[in-house]
């Protein structure tokens, strides 16, 4: 199965050479490299979250294997959707699913579905692809699509993302793709975010969920994020580090509706 481009010419470049050159643009090569066991970045249109989620790719190593979740914005296919097969294309070229992985994931969890609906128009895996295709380096990858769920569905899936990478003997990244606050002005998506930040660097997935639940903080891809966390902490990481945080506001100079982009890197 081919899974075809759903945003491009809109989230991103739409032709082969433009979008290698913004992509190319987009990722910062400025600090060092090394080795991560998660990251969260942001999904939004290039021109307003792509420095940032390039500034978090800019400095890890890369991996044989990423396994990539976000959240499901169209409300289509099942509540937790994985694909465990086929490939996903961009104007950079085709992307493998790794079956193998993605099977032992599945295999773990009760939540869960062999789904390709809920990933067919959503675009918060996608344009990740881009960006990790700009390296040249032949990747494979996992998706793993999330709509809105309670705590113990985001640990049973983190802890079976968890138990599948653990192993295997192929170097392995968890991506959670999420933006921080909708629409609200810069100084409260400023600090309502840095809330929920505060939380991804204490490596706290339930803190998190409760505090962006009882703040009602617009944070799209908290369940991916929770999830991560669960499986990165499993997998022995210990620490967060915040590489960038924007907000779009930097280029539509509307301060009083803005989102609010942040780019972490999990060790």
């Amino acid at each position: 199965m081919i899974r075809r481009a759903a945003v491009a010419g809109s989230f991103y470049a739409g032709t082969r050479e433009l979008l290698r050159r913004q992509a190319s643009d987009l990722i910062s090569n400025d600090g060092p490299k090394g080795r991560a066991v998660g990251a969260v970045v942001p999904h939004a249109g290039y021109i307003y979250s792509g420095k940032v989620a390039g500034a978090v790719f800019g400095r890890l190593a890369f991996p044989e294997v990423f396994v990539i979740l976000g959240p499901n914005h169209t409300g289509l296919g099942a509540g937790s959707s994985i694909m465990t097969y086929g490939v996903w294309e961009t104007p950079l070229g085709q992307v493998p699913i790794d079956t193998d992985l993605a099977r032992a994931i599945k295999g773990n969890s009760r939540i869960l579905e062999e789904d390709h609906l809920g990933h067919q128009r959503e675009h918060s895996i996608e344009v990740q692809l881009p960006l990790l295709q700009a390296f040249g380096i032949p990747f494979s990858f996992v998706p793993i699509c999330l709509l809105s769920s309670e705590y113990l569905a985001c640990k049973e899936i983190g802890l079976a993302i968890a138990g599948a990478v653990s192993r295997s003997d192929r170097p392995t990244l968890l991506i959670a793709s999420t933006d921080m606050s909708h629409y609200i002005d810069e100084t409260q998506a400023r600090q309502m975010d840095h809330r929920a930040i505060d939380a991804i660097l204490a490596m706290d997935p339930e803190g998190l969920h409760h505090l962006v639940r009882r703040e009602r903080i617009t944070m799209c891809g908290l369940h991916p994020t929770a999830a991560m966390l669960v499986a990165a902490r499993e997998l022995g990481a210990v620490s967060a580090e915040l590489v960038s945080y924007a907000t779009s506001g930097e280029v539509t100079k509307d301060y009083a509706n803005v989102v609010g982009y942040a780019g972490l890197i999990v060790r």
